[in-house]
C-alpha cells in the first residue's frame, strides 16, 4: 500500500506529460536568511506557480506562510535538513523534521540533504536511511539532496564525485536526486546512467546571463536529466514567474535554449 501512496504523491508534483519536475527551493531562510527574494514568501511561491512550477520547497515552518490558498496551485516538499552559516560546521545537516510532521502539512514529498564528504558524513548518511524506511511506511516520496562538500572537496563539480554522491541516495533508499551539474551533457550522462531514480539539477549560485543558465538546464535534459530544483536563479530573478516559464518550457515541452528565452523578453 505505501507503494501506492508514494505513485499517488509523486502524480501531483510530476508533469503528466513529460514526466520531468520544475522545483523551486525556497528553504534559503533557514542557513542564510530572510535573502532578496524570500522576503515575502507568499508572494514568491505565489508568481513561481503562475510560472507553472510544479512544487515549491520550504521548511516545516513556512508552510503555513507560504502554501496555498490563492492563485494557482503548486505541489508542497518539506525540507527535513537544516544548518546555519553561522554554526561552527554548516556543512553538518540535521534533522528538523520528521516524516508524519510532513504528511500532518499536507506535503507530496519530503527532502533531506545530505553532504558527501563532510566531517559528519556518517551521521547523515545514517539519517537519510532512516528517513527512507519511514517513507516506504507512510508512502511518502525522498528527495535526497546529495552534494559533494567537505574540507577535502576541491571541485564539487568532479563528475566522479558527484556521480557517487546520487548513487549514495539512491542505495539508501531516495526516489529523486537533486545533485549539481557537472558542466557538461557528456559528464552528466555519467551520473544519470549511475542512478537508477530520476536526477534533478540543483540551480547552485546565481548566474551571470539568463542564456548561461538555461544552457545548464537543456545540457542537464540533454544527458537524460529528469528536472531542476533551482532557488536563488529563479527567485532572485527580476522576473520569477517568466524566469520559471522560460524553465518549464526546456524541462516539459523540451525546446531549444532560444525558443526559452523568448519567454523572457
Amino acid at each position: 500500500m505505501s507503494e501506492i501512496g508514494k505513485s499517488i504523491r509523486l502524480e501531483r508534483i510530476l508533469d503528466r506529460q513529460s514526466r520531468n519536475i520544475v522545483i523551486i527551493p525556497m528553504d534559503h531562510g533557514i542557513s542564510v536568511g530572510p535573502v532578496t527574494g524570500l522576503v515575502d514568501l507568499p508572494k514568491m511561491v505565489d508568481k513561481v506557480a503562475d510560472g507553472g512550477a510544479n512544487a515549491v520547497l520550504l521548511q516545516k515552518g513556512m508552510a503555513k506562510h507560504g502554501h496555498r490558498g490563492y492563485g494557482s496551485d503548486v505541489g508542497l516538499i518539506i525540507h527535513m535538513s537544516a544548518s546555519t552559516a553561522h554554526g561552527p560546521d554548516p556543512n553538518d545537516k540535521v534533522l528538523v523534521c520528521t516524516v508524519e510532521e510532513a504528511i500532518k502539512l499536507g506535503a507530496d514529498a519530503v527532502s533531506v540533504h545530505v553532504n558527501i564528504g563532510s566531517e559528519t558524513e556518517s551521521d547523515q548518511l545514517k539519517k537519510l536511511g532512516n528517513v527512507a524506511e519511514s517513507c516506504d511506511i507512510w508512502g511518502m516520496p525522498l528527495l535526497a539532496m546529495m552534494y559533494p562538500r567537505g574540507k577535502n572537496i576541491t571541485d564539487p563539480n568532479d563528475p566522479e564525485l558527484v556521480a557517487h554522491a546520487a548513487r549514495a541516495g539512491a542505495e539508501l533508499g531516495a526516489d529523486v536526486i537533486k545533485t549539481n551539474y557537472t558542466g557538461e551533457p557528456d559528464t552528466f550522462k555519467d551520473v544519470v546512467a549511475g542512478c537508477p531514480v530520476p536526477v534533478v539539477m540543483a540551480g547552485g549560485p546565481k548566474t551571470e546571463t539568463d542564456a548561461e543558465f538555461l544552457e545548464m538546464i537543456r545540457g542537464c535534459l540533454d544527458a537524460g536529466g529528469r528536472g531542476v530544483a533551482i532557488g536563488r536563479n529563479v527567485f532572485q530573478h527580476p522576473d520569477p514567474t517568466k524566469m520559471t516559464r522560460a524553465i518549464t518550457r526546456i524541462v516539459h515541452n523540451n525546446t531549444s535554449v532560444e525558443e526559452a528565452l523568448e519567454e523572457l523578453k
